[in-house]
């Protein structure tokens, strides 16, 4: 979480900074109308900024993915950079259009203009930005009240996935009108000077990455197709196990990768961790779907062995890669997938460390707990299972008893963020170095 905290921050004071080198929240004279100027110039460089920084991260650019520790991380900037795009729009809207409200409703006086400063002729490239004011300010301004309503449902978590997917793509051709109006609004002497360059670079990148999402084009290079070969439902703990045969392409993936899965058009691609090891020879993956969702719920009605699916990946950092002598795996639920995968490759290839995997769910199915257990046993791994209402509750202090050496110990976490962050900060206020907890952040909306 610290590399995409830092990332979000360093972009917004830096960007905050280079529009102060350029401009001041303190004109003189200092009067409303002379802030009100500054200010909405100030909010439409930030809103903008981080409109166009996470559009940058809407196509998934695999380059970025290591630099900031994993696509679910990015996908947690790009929240906050649309929460931060919402908010920053909010202020440029109100002293844009609010204050003529205002000054109807009396609650202001209209400024007074020094002659002849609309006399002033324009050229060129200026002429034809001012010939464009009117047009720009139109469309900012009916195109704001579509995209706050848009960044507003994509935060509400029961808006159904394929709305909110579709939604997304409005939101995407918004942002391409949203760039025309900051191109046609941003003071001319900004172009001249390091925020102009920084605004101009963010809009750039923003509008390609837009064209990509346009196009459907996102992710394709990472495209496998592949076919459902078998599929067993554990309907005691709402999981469907599926594994697909996949055409030539695939690159391989390390144990706790994700990928998206592509079954319906309709519905688009969904991230589900992979349960297997990659083997060239036979071309498998395993996934193990949990329902959670109206999407979820369906797949073992509607998937069929045979189907055609579409596989993009793989991606993510959750990769059990550290230099300790010991680790905890804590997977709780669902969580458990990464777990399995990693456990299933240290059968075939051992490793060093000492492994203590806890395992905590509500869902009783002894043909999964006995794969389970037969895993932790071919991987040399000591197994903690508990069950829900029989063995009470995994927190922090019942992982250090298990583990009187957990201070030498990675920590790897899959499961409930809630849950996971709890966890972490019982283990840091107890000494464990907060580098050495490592979360898989499961949520792409």
């Amino acid at each position: 979480m610290k590399a995409i905290q830092r990332v979000f921050l360093a972009g917004l004071l830096g960007l905050i900074g280079l529009w102060f080198l350029a401009d001041t929240l303190l004109p003189q004279p200092l009067t409303y109308f002379s802030f009100r100027d500054v200010f909405v110039q100030l909010t439409g460089i930030l809103a903008i900024g981080a409109m166009s920084a996470g559009m940058l991260l809407a196509v998934r650019p695999k380059w970025l993915e290591p630099r900031l520790r994993g696509l679910d991380k990015m996908y947690r900037l790009h929240k906050w950079l649309g929460i931060t795009a919402l908010v920053t729009s909010v202020m440029h809207w109100w002293f844009a259009q609010g204050t003529r409200w205002m000054l109807g409703w009396g609650w202001i006086e209209r400024r007074v203009r020094n002659s002849g400063s609309s006399d002033i002729e324009l050229h060129g490239l200026a002429a034809w930005l001012d010939a464009q004011w009117h047009l720009a300010h139109t469309i900012g301004q009916w195109t704001f009240y579509v995209a706050a309503a848009l960044m507003a449902l994509a935060l509400i978590k029961v808006f159904p996935y394929h709305w909110f997917r579709k939604t997304h793509t409005w939101l995407t051709a918004a942002y391409l009108l949203l760039v025309f109006h900051g191109i046609v609004l941003v003071k001319l002497s900004y172009w001249s000077q390091p925020v102009g360059w920084a605004t101009a670079l963010l809009m750039a990148a923003g509008t390609i990455s837009a064209l990509i999402v346009l196009a459907k084009r996102s992710g394709t290079r990472r495209h496998v197709a592949g076919r459902i070969e078998a599929l067993t439902h554990h309907p005691e703990m709402r999981v469907l196990e599926t594994t697909i045969r996949l055409e030539a392409g695939w690159r391989g993936h390390a144990a706790g990768q994700f990928a998206f899965v592509t079954s319906d058009r309709k519905e688009g691609a969904h991230p589900y961790t992979i349960a297997s090891t990659w083997d060239a020879s036979d071309r498998r993956l395993v996934f193990m779907t949990k329902e959670l969702g109206d999407h979820t719920r369906r797949l073992p009605e509607r998937l069929q062995v045979g189907d055609a699916v579409t596989v993009e990946g793989p991606y993510g950092s959750f990769d059990f890669r550290d230099g300790l002598p010991q680790q905890i795996w804590v997977g709780a639920g669902i969580g458990i997938t990464p777990f399995i995968a990693r456990m299933k490759e240290l059968a075939k290839e051992p490793g060093q460390q000492v492994i203590d995997l806890f395992h905590s769910t509500s869902n009783i199915s002894g043909a999964a707990l006995d794969k389970l257990k037969a895993d932790a046993r071919a991987a040399n791994i000591r197994l903690h299972l508990l069950i829900g209402g029989r063995d009470g509750r995994l927190d922090a202090e019942r992982v250090r008893a298990a583990v009187p050496q957990w201070q030498r110990a990675s920590v790897w976490f899959c499961g409930p963020n809630g849950f996971g962050k709890s966890l972490r900060d019982d283990l840091v206020a107890a000494g464990l170095s907060p580098s050495d907890f490592h979360q898989e952040l499961f949520e792409m909306r």
